[in-house]
């Protein structure tokens, strides 16, 4: 079964995630654009009243 994260001083290729800037950059575009959803959906609620 493979890792999660794979150090940069790992040969193998066995990892979900690399340790580089591809996968830094996705996974902070993810989390960033998560979090907007969450705030766009409280808005949503706040401003309809539900």
């Amino acid at each position: 079964m493979s890792d999660i994260i794979k150090d940069k001083e790992d040969p193998t290729e066995e990892y979900l995630l690399q340790d580089n800037k591809k996968t830094r950059f996705g996974a902070t575009f993810i989390i960033i654009t998560l979090v907007i959803l969450i705030i766009a959906v409280a808005a949503t609620y706040f401003v309809l009243g539900f």
